[in-house]
């Protein structure tokens, strides 16, 4: 019996901290064809109740921003049942949505081609430099996320400044997010993912944001900031 006790103690002991820390999933939705419109979701679950949530999002890619009604949040009244990992909110929120995902020709099957991908862990304060390349079309790009204000109250931001390096060796420099808008309790940004819609010209780059919570743990949210070029 005494065997019996310490490993369940053991167990609890082990999956506490798995809930002591709300990471979101995020999941590529797709493009339309002509590469105008993005979708994206992400979902989690709470780590104060263990109430899974989603939200489910369309991007006009040209404007960096929302479609009209574009954004849409879902948290489940009760628990995640065990074993479960909260997908079932965003497939349920997608479901209830798809005159959303109509309106804007977004085909699920046209997900992003991915021309970046970062496995870093950890806290970034201040500034990030990636380099990627679109192999297909023979473009290089670097790109330097900098991010202000993590330590003060009105909140932090962030912009990405871009440089396109074309097959000929010309370059075109661009802008790309808004450093105006301020986000409380954020502490990091990462660029996550650059993805490129198939066919066009239109770039998505997948932006981590670490925000610290009441507890002192650390929470994952996920945004986009979107370029036709």
């Amino acid at each position: 019996m005494n065997r019996k006790l310490i490993l369940l103690a053991a167990l609890v002991f082990i999956m506490c901290p798995l809930w002591a820390q709300d990471t979101a999933v995020f999941v590529d939705l797709g493009f339309s064809a002509d590469g105008r419109t993005y979708s994206f979701g992400q979902y989690g679950i709470n780590a104060d109740n263990l109430r899974p949530w989603a939200e489910f999002c369309v991007v006009d890619v040209a404007s960096n921003s929302f479609v009209p009604g574009g954004r849409i949040s879902y948290i489940h009244d009760t628990p995640v049942a065990a074993g479960n990992d909260g997908s079932g909110a965003l497939y349920r929120i997608i479901s209830r949505n798809t005159a959303l995902a109509d309106r804007y020709n977004i085909g699920y099957l046209l997900q992003g081609h991915p021309l970046y991908v970062s496995l870093e862990n950890g806290v970034i304060f201040g500034n990030e430099t990636i380099e990627f390349r679109n192999f297909e079309k023979g473009e290089s790009y670097r790109a330097t996320l900098t991010g202000t204000g993590y330590n003060l109250p009105s909140g932090s931001s962030f912009y990405i400044s871009l440089e396109k390096r074309n097959r000929d060796g010309s370059t075109r420099n661009y802008t790309v997010g808004n450093a105006g808008i301020k986000r409380p309790g954020i502490v990091s940004y990462r660029i996550r993912k650059v993805l490129v819609a198939p066919g066009t010209g239109s770039l998505i780059f997948v932006i981590e944001m670490k925000r610290q919570n009441a507890g002192g743990s650390v929470d994952i949210r996920y945004m986009v900031e979107t370029l036709r070029l």
